[in-house]
């Protein structure tokens, strides 16, 4: 990807562009920022309405329904009591008919099920891997919508069928209505509004509030940024360190100092103190442990991710990373799907560029040692990556 390219996507920005002026600083409206049918004539959802709630349907899937109370006024979802919040998975008898207003079906992660969802992700990968959370799906009835609401994350909302109206403002106060199933922000003073047809696209910071509202029956994608919280990430990379480290047996033992003896037995003692720092610095003294620790965290793959295994090999194919795959690296190591692998020389190029491009051709692949085609024949076994 060129990052000094103007794109459509980002309103005529080139990525450089929109990162360094826009990217967690400002809302941004783009009108047509994709063409309602592909280059493949494709149609720019990635699901149709049946194939949302048979997604909805299943156990492997996160899903959410929304259904409002109260009394809207135009463009604004109601406040008042009466939300209601299932999660799914729902039947599709389970689910209000099409004709009743203010429901909204939410579907997690339809990128890991769904091709055209995965290569709808794929256009925004200007942005780090490691911040990518997911491809949201979401179908409202007319006047459907979850309320007044901010997100800890970057979001991109793409309309894909229909048409809803978003108003957004900054948020000074983030409390939230007592009492609610659903998160919808006490005090919401939106400063724009803007009713989104299909191909328009709105991208708002995180800790904006934002409220959409369904004019009519309509769809829309939201391409979420996760942004994890330092006391969060640090807890999960401390543990993942944890859980590689094993005792030495001639590890040395804590020992009392001479004259140890006291009149205050309650008081803890320096020297285990000084002793217990000394173990933690020591555990934390090598920077590639966090840095091993980081990747493996980050490439994770979320609880209900699953994949198919037992595949082999094929002689002399190339290699594509399976849509679920998350694959990432840094200066020593190559990370993918929670686990870390040290690369050097031609295999780490080749690897790094797996994981940018996601694929590598047969010519490529045959590039690689004989230890990286094992590494990467048990990658297809375990259903991580596949022939090309």
């Amino acid at each position: 990807m060129n990052l000094r390219e103007p794109l459509a996507l980002l309103g005529g920005l080139s990525p450089a562009a929109f990162m360094r002026d826009v990217w967690q600083k400002r809302p941004l409206l783009i009108r047509g920022a994709l063409p309602l049918v592909a280059d493949s004539g494709a149609p720019l959802a990635p699901v149709t309405p049946a194939q949302l709630f048979e997604l909805a349907s299943r156990d492997d899937v996160e899903s959410r329904l929304v259904i409002q109370g109260g009394k809207a006024s135009k463009g604004k979802a109601p406040v008042g009591d009466g939300w209601r919040l299932k999660h799914g998975p729902f039947a599709r008898r389970a689910l209000p008919p099409l004709s009743q207003r203010g429901w909204t079906m939410l579907v997690q992660g339809v990128d890991l099920h769904v091709q055209a969802a995965h290569e709808l992700l794929q256009r925004f990968r200007f942005v780090a891997d490691a911040r990518v959370d997911d491809l949201m799906v979401s179908y409202a009835s007319p006047g459907g919508g979850v309320g007044a609401h901010v997100d800890s994350y970057d979001v991109f909302l793409l309309q894909v069928h229909g048409h809803r109206r978003w108003r957004v403002g900054p948020v000074d106060d983030a409390s939230f209505v007592d009492g609610l199933p659903v998160r919808i922000l006490e005090r919401f003073e939106p400063t724009e509004e803007w009713v989104l047809g299909p191909g328009d696209m709105l991208y708002v910071p995180p800790r904006w509030g934002h409220d959409g509202v369904a004019e009519d029956e309509c769809m829309t994608c939201s391409i979420g940024f996760r942004t994890p919280m330092g006391t969060e990430l640090a807890r999960e990379l401390l543990q993942r360190v944890l859980d590689d480290v094993e005792a030495d047996p001639d590890e040395p033992h804590f020992r009392d100092p001479p004259r140890s003896a006291t009149e205050t037995p309650a008081r803890m003692p320096a020297a285990l103190d000084a002793f217990a720092r000394k173990a933690v610095d020591r555990l934390l003294r090598d920077p590639s442990q966090l840095a091993r620790a980081l990747g493996e965290v980050m490439t994770e793959p979320k609880p209900q991710v699953w994949f198919e295994t037992g595949l082999e090999r094929g002689e002399g194919a190339g290699l594509r990373l399976d849509r679920r795959s998350r694959m990432m690296y840094d200066e020593r190591h190559v990370f993918i799907n929670g686990e870390s692998f040290t690369a050097a020389g031609r295999d780490a190029t080749l690897m790094r560029e797996l994981a940018d491009a996601r694929r590598l051709t047969a010519q490529q692949c045959h590039r690689l040692s004989a230890g990286a085609r094992a590494v990467v024949a048990d990658w297809v076994a375990q259903g991580w990556a596949h022939d090309d």
